[in-house]
């Protein structure tokens, strides 16, 4: 990395501190620069105070961009701020810790997107590929869009090892480099407040294929129809995962006599029973099938494939059981984010639901919902910025489910305490982000666990 270069680094969050100590370290110039003032940045800049970098704190002047030779949002800054919109007039090359780490990893990456499921496949691929470990691995990495970014680990990676990597569509927005196994789930409405339209939002998570070579692997979700359009972008040899049967001479996983089974280079053959997984509703059955997919595309072996679903319950915030109160059970599903999501949610559970939504919209479309909700919740409990927008959705669904409208969500938690049966369920899937009360979903999530378990029996 030449000395002459010079990085302007947006955003210094975890993304962009890690990028930055990354490129200072090869002797790059940095200069990092964020929205917040100064007096909020303390922490980070004690943090990063070994290193030579530049800071511009309470926002992003223009004449940085004088002398920059690339820009780096992170992937939470909107691509449509001012700066980078002349950035982008200037001709100023964008790149992420993302594709920094694609750059220069020394070992295949495997990378999982989706609008749901990413977290758990990745975690299910990260598990398969530490039971591999010592075997036909010598270590398994997992990080990027959860836990830590995988740039911050670059310099530990040899070539016998394995990066899985979970990419969001903010990250994807401006790579132009793919992973050798690429992962795309599925495509349902998501972020369009940042991507502004479904195809904006597609074509962002096509630049995950967009890039491969004919000797990587895209593995796809094949009963997702804006995945299987895509299937022409990728160069790659193609596996598809799915409830539906695999066609003949295809290759990919797929469902037999109670099974989940692989069809490769390898052959046809069973690879774990369905009973080995623990996590509840057919979304999850495809999360394992697409891990599945992945892991024999990185050339995992079968026994370790087996041995990353068994015993996995799941991710925390994902469907995660708080605690049975009064012969009712909590649940946190506080990743749920979109409409889509608590559907899926509501469909994985065979019992009546006290459902707990709402939070900040997204800018997505509430009518699957309302018809989900309004069918299979016997109370809704809504919250925050978007209770009256879901209200209104629910309504013109028609639907006869009875609904409370509280302020926030420890209020809704008090409300929905009151209603709730034995034997009946209550979720917390919240259908929006968190940001009108919360820092994100993991806090929502922790909050929320705080206040059920702090109800008195």
């Amino acid at each position: 990395m030449a000395a002459t270069e010079c990085f302007v680094i947006l955003g210094a969050a975890r993304q962009g501190t890690a990028l930055a100590r990354f490129l200072v370290q090869r002797g790059a110039r940095v200069i990092l620069t964020d929205a917040r003032p100064e007096s909020e940045l303390k922490d980070v800049m004690e943090q990063l105070q070994d290193l030579d970098i530049e800071w511009a704190a309470g926002g992003h002047p223009l004449s940085l961009l004088d002398r920059a030779t690339a820009v780096c949002p992170s992937g939470g800054v909107p691509l449509t701020i001012p700066f980078l919109q002349e950035a982008r007039a200037r001709g100023i090359r964008f790149t992420n810790d993302s594709q920094v780490f694609l750059e220069h990893a020394p070992c295949p990456v495997i990378g999982i997107t989706g609008s749901a499921g990413k977290t758990t496949t990745t975690t299910l691929v990260g598990r398969m590929a530490q039971a591999a470990e010592g075997q036909t691995l010598r270590k398994a990495w997992v990080g990027g869009n959860i836990g830590a970014p995988l740039i911050a680990m670059l310099d530990e990676m040899q070539a016998g090892d394995l990066a899985v990597m979970e990419l969001s569509s903010f990250q994807l927005d401006i790579m132009a480099r793919s992973p050798h196994v690429a992962g795309l789930l599925n495509i349902t409405p998501n972020h369009l407040d940042r991507h502004g339209s479904m195809e904006a939002y597609a074509a962002a998570k096509a630049n995950l294929l967009a890039y491969q070579m004919a000797d990587d692997y895209a593995v796809l979700g094949r009963d997702d129809s804006m995945v299987m359009a895509l299937r022409a972008k990728t160069a790659a040899q193609v596996l598809t995962f799915g409830l539906t049967d695999l066609p003949n001479r295809e290759n990919g996983s797929f469902i037999r006599d109670e099974s989940v089974w692989l069809r490769d280079a390898q052959g046809e053959r069973a690879v774990l029973p369905l009973t080995d997984n623990l996590l509840p509703g057919l979304h999850n059955q495809r999360n394992v099938l697409a891990a599945a997919a992945l892991a024999a595309a990185a050339g995992l072996p079968d026994e370790a494939i087996r041995t990353g679903v068994q015993g996995f319950r799941g991710v925390p915030h994902r469907l995660e059981f708080v605690r049975t109160w009064r012969g009712a059970d909590w649940i946190n599903d506080s990743k749920a984010t979109t409409p889509a999501a608590v559907v899926v949610a509501l469909e994985s559970i065979r019992r009546p639901v006290v459902l707990l939504a709402g939070g900040r919209d997204k800018h997505l479309p509430w009518d699957e919902f309302a018809a989900v909700a309004g069918r299979n919740a016997a109370h809704i409990v809504l919250f925050g910025e978007a209770a009256g927008l879901i209200r209104a959705a629910l309504d013109a669904a028609g639907g006869k489910v009875k609904v409370s409208v509280c302020p926030g969500l420890e209020a809704a938690v008090q409300q929905a305490a009151q209603v709730l049966e034995h034997g009946w369920v209550a979720l917390l899937s919240p259908g929006c982000t968190s940001f009108d009360e919360f820092k994100d979903y993991e806090e929502r999530g922790e909050r929320f666990k705080h206040w059920v378990l702090a109800l008195e029996e």
